[in-house]
């Protein structure tokens, strides 16, 4: 029988696929940071979607190509308004996750 060597909460692997995966980078503020950036992002997109959807008129071009094309713009919109002009939700969720996190709310020392 083989004896089987602990695994370090930094590095620990993955069941499935035995990729050794680093997760002490998991818990800093610019992750959390990028994180509400992105879910801000993602809840943009689904409410331009949604309103997109919501057709009040009938286009006078529509096509497959005009959908594709409006839709890689509009996730290239909501990219950019999260980063530059954010509605606030990306960084309450940030905020609610920090709370969860203590050594994020200390001060590095």
């Amino acid at each position: 029988m083989t004896d089987i060597p602990a695994i370090s909460s930094a590095t620990a692997a993955a069941p499935t696929t035995g990729i050794s995966v680093d997760s002490s980078r998991l818990a800093s503020k610019a992750n959390l940071k990028e994180a509400g950036e992105k879910f801000e992002s993602v809840f943009t997109g689904m409410m331009l979607k949604s309103m997109r959807q919501a057709k009040l008129a009938d286009p006078l071009f529509d096509s497959k190509s005009s959908d594709t094309f409006r839709d890689m713009q509009d996730q290239l919109t909501v990219k950019d308004m999260a980063q530059h002009t954010p509605l606030g939700i990306g960084k309450a969720m940030t905020e609610f996750l920090s709370r969860s996190q203590p050594d994020l709310n200390q001060p590095p020392g």
